[in-house]
């Protein structure tokens, strides 16, 4: 990977677009996956144009893995010529504020990170790897410019929400299948799909604001924007967290529609079913 993020984007690009394809025909777990994701949020696909979605999904999988070593050791100069911060102002304008940046799981998400890194103070939650030296690399190329801080799951947010009182942002993707546990079922693409409530719990406990930012594969580059911040979010709990966890849902559907092929659809998204339901995959 350190070889590769030499190359330029374009031919690191088509390299990346090939092990994708390669990855859909010989890894049938995660194309099953992938498969019943899609025919579950997209029903009215034909089931060809729901395999050449799976394929093009797979295409810019293959192209987020490697382009990662982008991300670890590429220069700031080249990284912000490959990644352009839309509404980059917005973040400007809260810096020393509470902040959680709401980051849907769309391929390009560790490009928007390290992106946002340049200027401004970061922190998230991560999954442990199974292989410890991939996450050692991982981690190490998230925290390369300085000012940012990274948790595990397993140490739950205290520590997020310590680096966020120091002045970073929370870097925050609750759109996953973390299990019944603190989760609401509330429809996603018309599936009851178990949410979680800790935005809204967090944007209460920190009176944080939240910002959306979506990054996307675009061209030659990428293209990280920051959305417009929410108002009227938090609520007081209860009957509030539920309609919240309906208005997660709906804007991350929104911004799906725009680039289906580059959302995280890998992800078994809809493993906790309601009680009695059976299960999808």
């Amino acid at each position: 990977m350190w070889l590769l993020h030499w190359l330029p984007l374009p031919l690191l690009a088509a390299l990346g677009r090939g092990l994708g394809l390669a990855l859909y025909v010989l890894v049938g777990e995660r194309r099953h996956v992938t498969l019943t994701n899609l025919g579950l949020c997209f029903p009215h696909l034909s089931g060809a144009e729901k395999s050449a979605l799976a394929r093009r999904h797979f295409a810019a999988f293959g192209r987020s893995i490697l382009e990662l070593g982008l991300w670890w050791w590429a220069s700031p100069e080249r990284i912000r010529r490959l990644v352009r911060l839309d509404g980059g102002e917005q973040l400007a304008a809260y810096r020393g504020k509470p902040v959680i940046l709401l980051v849907p799981h769309f391929v390009a998400i560790d490009a928007g990170w390290i992106r946002m890194a340049l200027e401004h103070g970061l922190v998230a939650i991560y999954t442990r790897q199974k292989n410890r030296v991939f996450e050692t690399a991982m981690n190490d190329g998230r925290l390369r410019f300085g000012n940012c801080a990274l948790a595990s799951r397993q140490e739950g947010t205290r520590k997020a929400l310590k680096a966020m009182k120091d002045g970073r942002f929370f870097h925050y993707s609750p759109d996953m299948d973390y299990g019944p546990k603190e989760s609401v079922f509330v429809p996603f693409f018309g599936v009851p799909t178990a949410t979680i409530t800790g935005l809204a719990r967090l944007a209460r406990l920190t009176g944080a604001t939240v910002i959306p930012v979506v990054t996307r594969m675009a061209g030659d580059g990428y293209v990280a924007t920051v959305g417009e911040p929410w108002t009227d979010f938090a609520g007081e709990g209860g009957a509030d967290d539920l309609g919240n966890a309906r208005r997660l849902n709906a804007f991350i559907e929104a911004e799906v529609l725009k680039s289906p092929e580059q959302y995280y659809w890998l992800h078994k998204r809809f493993k906790t079913r309601p009680p009695g339901e059976k299960g999808v995959y």
